[in-house]
This record gives structure tokens, sequence and C-alpha cells, in this order.
């Protein structure tokens, strides 16, 4: 995709990605990357970036240095579970892709870099207020494009480290190992334990959980 955006005179671009719209607890998390053209068709010390889900969690670790020094710009954004509550999970992951975005973009202009024109978003859904900048909607993006495939990798290793962090702050749910995905062993902390702050209520095993406990009065 970067080889047809160069072409078109596209450069540099964002792609905008995010991670955790499955889980029964903690937040979405958005990052958005601008790369140049070096960055995104030479390789600049981004060998083996690929959809973050198909990469080791090493291999992302890895990567994360690596993307902060060859992007043109890079940012990363919680939409925690209030937000979540208040806009659905897909309006709060559009919202922190929004937010991603503006900052991403914000840091490579301060760098010295033209800002991009165009917002590679992965998915099907236009993020909001973007109407200064084209917009390229592709689904399963991270496969697609570097920028996008950088982002996902942002997003996908800020969150695994905030559910370490959650797991500390509420023990006996094993947030640390299934990331707040529901997992057998999710479901059946949650049912024994109900759910903890950063569960969200607006999803079905979480309110059934909290409604046979009698956490709803």
């Amino acid at each position: 995709m970067e080889v047809h955006c160069r072409s078109g005179d596209l450069w540099p671009l964002l792609g905008a990605d995010e991670a955790g719209r499955g889980p029964l607890a903690g937040p979405v998390v958005a990052a958005a990357v601008v790369l140049d053209d070096a960055a995104a068709l030479t390789g600049g010390g981004l060998q083996g970036l690929d959809d973050s889900k198909k990469l080791t969690e090493a291999a992302r670790q890895a990567l994360v240095p690596a993307i902060e020094r060859a992007a043109a710009g890079w940012a990363v954004e919680f939409a925690e579970v209030d937000e979540i509550a208040a806009h659905n999970i897909l309006g709060a992951s559009l919202r922190a892709m929004a937010r991603a975005a503006r900052r991403a973009v914000a840091m490579a202009v301060a760098a010295g870099h033209p800002a991009p024109v165009l917002w590679v978003i992965d998915g099907n859904q236009p993020l909001r207020d973007a109407a200064e900048v084209q917009l390229m909607l592709v689904v399963q993006g991270d496969g697609r494009s570097r920028a996008v495939a950088a982002a996902s990798v942002l997003a996908k290793v800020a969150r695994d480290r905030h559910m370490q962090e959650l797991d500390v702050r509420f023990p006996g749910y094993g947030l640390a190992r299934h990331k707040g995905y529901p997992t057998a062993e999710h479901l059946d902390a949650v049912r024994r334990l109900g759910p903890s702050p950063c569960h969200r209520l607006g999803y079905a095993p979480v309110a059934q959980a909290a409604h046979q406990l009698g956490l709803f009065g």
C-alpha cells in the first residue's frame, strides 16, 4: 500500500489501529504512526514488522523502540471503561484512534515533517471530525499497510503492559495472562469475585455476574 501511496504523492502517511475491543476488562487502546518514505519502503529498522496478531510477544516488544525511532510521529491513546460505557466499544475505539492520530501528526509536524494528508484506518468505520484529511478505510489494514501494522504493534504492547498493571491492582482474575479476554478462567473468576472497577459492565458476561451477585440491587 505504501508503494501505491508514494506514486500518488501521498507522503508522509499515517496509519491507525486499535487493540482490545473484545475483552471483558480493561481499556481499548489505539495507536497512530506517521511513516515517511525511508521508514515505510526501505525498512527503517522495521524488519519483521507485521500484523501484531501474527507476531510473538517478544517480537512485538522488540519492535516498539524501532517503530518509535523510525516514525516521523507516533502516539498511543487509551479509552477506559467509562468512555466505553458512554460511547460503546466502537465509538470509544474511534475516539481513541482520532486522538492518537492528532497527537502523532502534531509530533511529526513539530519535528519538521509535513502533515500527512492521508490517514489509513484499520477497519470500515471513518473517524469523526477528520474532514481536513483523506481517510482510507482498510479492513485488515494491519496486514496491508506498514503504518497500520506499526500502529497495531504499539497498541497491542501498550495494552498488554497495562493489563499486567491491572493484574496487580485487581488480583484473582488472571488479567496478566488472558489480558481481559473471555477465557474460561476469566469467566469463572468474574462469576466468583464479581466485576472489578476495570471490568466493562455493558458486556453481557460481566453484567450477568453482577446481577447474580446482587451488585445492581
